[in-house]
């Protein structure tokens, strides 16, 4: 019976602690993708309440948002409006060479793309035209990507103005999702992107600095009394955040609107990096293959590890024979490269072809040897038996 007892008491404490464990590591392992966080704390209500939080004035790259309840260490569902401008021209996006989902680049969901195809022996190139229904005074373009996508290599921005295309930004490395420019006015926009890897473009922002703004941007969410909340927002890529069911947060009664609160550098944000080798994503030469060095001897973008120098289908870090084509990657010796491109073979029959003669050899002289011994024997048996 104590038995009994003393293993419940076990079982219990063991869920009680993996379930603090989970709600640890959860949050942790979704807050890391958010560049910033701002803290609620000490909401003045009683009852279950609407908070609006402005966010009027700050510039972010990619709206999604997570809102951690410290006091539950989880995730409440939001509702997020952005700004509206009075006289905001509408963008509509063209591509050269044509993709489906080219309108998906200026239809403000981070969750769509337009996808442009890495050619197989040279670089990608990708013109995106941007027309306004207005003219559009800018000097800031942001561009955002699809997870696990690399920004393009060169970028170059120019605008139509008294009918031609001028210069806005030249060709130069791309390092950031924003690029700023000289302000200009125009309602035809052309960038180009020249990247050495397959590229998803799911938004593209020019930031309209002659628009006349009559409402700001706003998150909403239902806090509880006497419970504190960090919102993080701001994250470098996509990220599914668990929540429970939402209430009404669009058409909700009675808010309590809340002024700005200056955002704080997150501590625990970590860049994204698919494949672990330290380099960020957007700026990894190999997104899905270990390379921290990045060589890219061949200056085409696609680092070494992850190219396919011989065009035989295989990337160098995955083919036995890196310089000359085979698909087969036969490797008769074991010793992990190929025979088109071994020269020296490994296995001990093959790198000294008359050891096998001696083998051969030697077993025959083995031979001659038994025979002789059992015919000397069975000539001793037969003298012994003679009368």
């Amino acid at each position: 019976m104590k038995l009994k007892i003393i293993l419940s008491l076990f079982i219990f404490w063991g869920i009680i602690g993996l379930t603090a464990t989970a709600q640890d590591i959860i949050p942790n392992s979704i807050t890391n993708a958010y560049r910033y966080y701002k803290d609620i704390n000490n909401i003045s209500i009683s009852v279950p309440t609407v908070v609006e939080l402005s966010l009027d004035n700050e510039l972010i790259e990619r709206f999604d948002f997570a809102i951690l309840d410290r006091a539950t260490n989880s995730f409440e569902p939001y509702f997020f409006k952005q700004e509206t401008l009075a006289n905001e021209a509408r963008i509509l996006a063209s591509t050269t060479p044509i993709v489906s989902g080219s309108s998906f680049i200026t239809d403000n969901n981070t969750k769509t793309y337009a996808d442009f195809p890495l050619p197989e022996n040279a670089q990608g190139r990708a013109q995106i035209i941007l027309t306004g229904t207005q003219p559009i005074t800018s000097s800031t373009l942001t561009t955002l990507l699809d997870n696990n996508v690399a920004l393009p290599n060169y970028i170059e921005i120019r605008a139509q103005i008294d009918g031609q295309n001028r210069i806005v930004a030249a060709n130069q490395p791309m390092t950031s999702y924003t690029i700023h420019f000289p302000q200009t006015t125009s309602d035809k926009w052309i960038i180009t992107f020249t990247f050495g890897q397959p590229l998803r473009i799911s938004e593209m922002r020019l930031l309209q600095e002659n628009t006349a703004k009559t409402n700001f941007n706003y998150l909403r969410f239902l806090a509880q009394p006497s419970h504190n909340y960090r919102i993080y927002l701001d994250p470098d890529r996509l990220v599914q955040t668990p929540t429970r069911e939402a209430g009404n947060l669009m058409s909700a009664n009675d808010i309590l609107a809340m002024s700005a609160i200056k955002s704080q550098l997150n501590p625990n944000y970590t860049f994204a990096d698919s494949d672990g080798d330290e380099r960020p994503d957007f700026l990894d030469n190999c997104i899905s293959t270990i390379n921290p060095d990045q060589i890219d001897v061949n200056r085409n973008g696609r680092g070494d590890a992850c190219d396919d120098f011989d065009q035989d289908g295989l990337i160098n870090t995955r083919d036995n024979c890196p310089n000359i084509p085979n698909r087969n990657q036969i490797d008769t010796d074991g010793d992990k490269i190929g025979d088109v491109c071994d020269n020296e073979e490994s296995r001990t029959t093959e790198k000294y072809p008359w050891l096998p003669w001696v083998g051969i050899g030697f077993a025959g002289l083995v031979l001659i040897i038994l025979l002789a011994i059992t015919a000397k024997s069975l000539g001793s048996n037969g003298t012994n038996n003679n009368p």
